[in-house]
């Protein structure tokens, strides 16, 4: 989060301004801002009596910088170096090419993430998704950065007592906001079939389904997303409206997991008599592990399900 030093409360004939003050300016918590202190001298450079910390206008600026780095996913005490220098660690070279992250690169991008999500820092975290996406692209983006940063802040609140909860549900909002703005990388494509997407009746989940109506998107391939929880008749009444080549239906648990709901789906026609078509319907999520009706695609993973679209809709 970049806060300028003119926002801070007026400095103290004292030396400056408290923890709690810095901490709420900064969107960082008092104790991490201890830590920092204790961990690699990221402190105040007065202590009134000796004891309490007066972070002065010099004081935020490294603060600042320790953030901004921490957030890209530079660890802590390399951030905390540059910090104290006054400049930022040595870039390494980064492909701008699709494709899968190297390993280092992903982790980092990961724990930069995750920070920000804990921190409850917004900004940080919205450019740091705008930035993978511009870098990676979908789908390596939603399954080296995204995916595995929420599922790293989900295992946290579990086994933390529901202490984090609030830290999901915003970075959810916030990976959400970045796939709805993704935008085509190439003209439409001339004749492609078009894809429904829609969540099981009674399943809330949607950010995988998100993420493949993204990069559906980003292709240039017509694609119409329902989102969570669609009725079954509303469903139906889609796949009869759209006709649609494909219809993808996700399931995150069994008990949305409905096969009656995929039978009744795949045998919906349109068309005049004589060259009526129907629907492929693929299974998606791992509601349906063991599952899924006979002969219904279940793709694993955002690259094999675009795949599998993309070669419907060019049939």
């Amino acid at each position: 989060m970049n806060v300028s030093a003119d926002f801070l409360p007026e400095v103290s004939a004292e030396g400056g301004v408290t923890t709690g003050e810095v901490a709420r300016l900064l969107g960082v918590a008092p104790t991490t801002l201890r830590s920092w202190d204790r961990r690699y001298g990221i402190g105040p450079a007065a202590r009134q009596g000796g004891r309490h910390r007066r972070w002065t206008a010099a004081d935020v600026d490294v603060l600042r910088t320790m953030c901004r780095l921490t957030s890209a996913g530079t660890p802590p005490a390399e951030a905390a170096r540059a910090a104290r220098a006054g400049v930022d660690p040595p870039a390494g070279r980064v492909s701008r090419a699709p494709g899968p992250l190297p390993l280092g690169r992903a982790r980092q991008e990961c724990r930069g993430l995750a920070r920000a999500a804990v921190r409850l820092d917004s900004q940080a975290m919205d450019e740091q998704l705008t930035a993978v996406l511009d870098r990676y692209g979908l789908p390596a983006a939603w399954d080296e950065v995204m995916m595995p940063t929420l599922h790293s802040v989900g295992r946290k609140w579990e086994t933390a007592g529901e202490r984090y909860i609030e830290v999901e549900h915003l970075l959810s909002w916030h990976v959400s906001g970045a796939l709805r703005k993704v935008s085509p990388r190439r003209p439409p494509v001339v004749g492609a079939g078009l894809s429904l997407l829609a969540c099981a009746p009674g399943e809330s989940h949607t950010l995988a389904l998100e993420a493949l109506a993204a990069t559906l998107v980003q292709q240039a391939l017509p694609v119409r997303m329902f989102g969570a929880a669609l009725p079954a008749d509303a469903l139906e009444e889609a796949v009869r409206r759209t006709g649609p080549d494909a219809v993808v239906l996700w399931a995150q648990s069994r008990a949305t997991a409905d096969r009656a709901l995929v039978a009744r789906v795949e045998a919906i026609e349109w068309g005049v008599r004589g060259a009526r078509r129907r629907p492929a319907v693929l299974v998606a999520g791992p509601g349906w592990t063991g599952r899924q009706p006979p002969e219904t695609r279940h793709p694993c993973g955002l690259t094999e399900a675009f795949a599998a679209l993309a070669a419907v809709g060019s049939r």
